[in-house]
């Protein structure tokens, strides 16, 4: 953290954050961190809420993620493995229970790199595929991302145990490919969420033929 300017991990959340939380009708976001030692007693979690709240993890529009992801900074000690899974069947679970059409998830994922659990996380990817979630991994920091690019099943469906993964859910960019040289932030922010965000249109269509699910009429007026 730096009382100057924003560091990417916060750059990356309002980047993507500020342009899709205006497709969700309540701007209420359950916030999670993962890879660190929480209070009181110092035990490693990987799907904590930012917030400190465990029966409402929600926090009001991007800022408020924002605000409750600077909170914990100074609460939790940062602590490894990397564990993606939990946080990944966290919102799995809720998206299983709506399966008609009318919520689809995503998931925004900020990390630094290496995963720990690769092979399970791989599994929480290919049973999230049957599910209206979309998985964005942003990912932060000078560490070697071919493990994440592996999770991004544009060139070969993730599988796991044989199974491969029913569509593919994850978009994965590095972030440092967005940091202008010129030092304008504005602009590299845009084309970043422009980047991150540009497959979830199709995976939504997806997910919607998969299980013929029509849109809806409009409602008159």
């Amino acid at each position: 953290m730096s009382p100057y300017q924003l560091s990417a991990y916060a750059m990356a959340l309002k980047a993507v954050g500020e342009i899709i939380q205006d497709y969700d009708s309540d701007k209420l976001f359950p916030a999670y961190g993962f890879g660190a030692k929480i209070p009181p007693d110092g035990s490693i979690s990987h799907q904590f809420p930012l917030n400190s709240d465990v029966e409402n993890p929600s926090c009001v529009g991007i800022d408020g993620v924002l605000e409750s992801y600077f909170q914990s900074l100074h609460t939790v000690q940062l602590y490894g493995p990397t564990n993606f899974a939990p946080v990944i069947n966290q919102v799995a679970r809720s998206a299983a229970q709506v399966t008609d059409g009318s919520q689809y998830y995503v998931l925004l994922i900020v990390t630094d790199g290496v995963i720990s659990d690769m092979m399970q996380t791989k599994e929480a990817i290919v049973n999230a595929s049957a599910l209206p979630m979309s998985i964005i991994i942003v990912g932060v920091g000078p560490a070697e991302f071919d493990a994440m690019e592996e999770l991004d099943g544009d060139d070969v469906r993730v599988s796991s145990r044989g199974r491969y993964a029913e569509r593919d859910i994850v978009q994965f960019v590095p972030f440092r490919d967005y940091v202008d040289r010129s030092g304008n932030q504005v602009l590299s922010m845009a084309r970043l969420a422009k980047d991150v965000l540009a497959e979830i249109p199709e995976q939504l269509l997806s997910y919607m033929k998969s299980h013929d699910i029509k849109p809806r009429p409009i409602d008159p007026q």
